[in-house]
């Protein structure tokens, strides 16, 4: 059986012990454990900065390249 976890798991894993993801469930467990809040907080913020700078810098590229 086949389940895409992104909508069938949203409340849990349906599948238990069974979940071929088990480990990655363990470590983001354990990740969410130990990790304070702030720290995921500044960990999303330098993703979003990250994410934002490579999106400006190919528009850049874009701009630039078309003149």
């Amino acid at each position: 059986m086949t389940v895409n976890c992104a909508e069938a798991c949203v409340n849990g894993c349906i599948l238990g012990e069974k979940c071929p993801h088990r480990e990655h469930v363990a470590a983001a467990s354990k990740f969410l454990q130990e990790t304070s809040m702030d720290e995921i907080l500044e960990i999303a913020q330098k993703s979003v900065e990250k994410k934002f700078t490579q999106a400006m810098s190919q528009e850049a590229e874009k701009y630039f390249s078309d003149q």
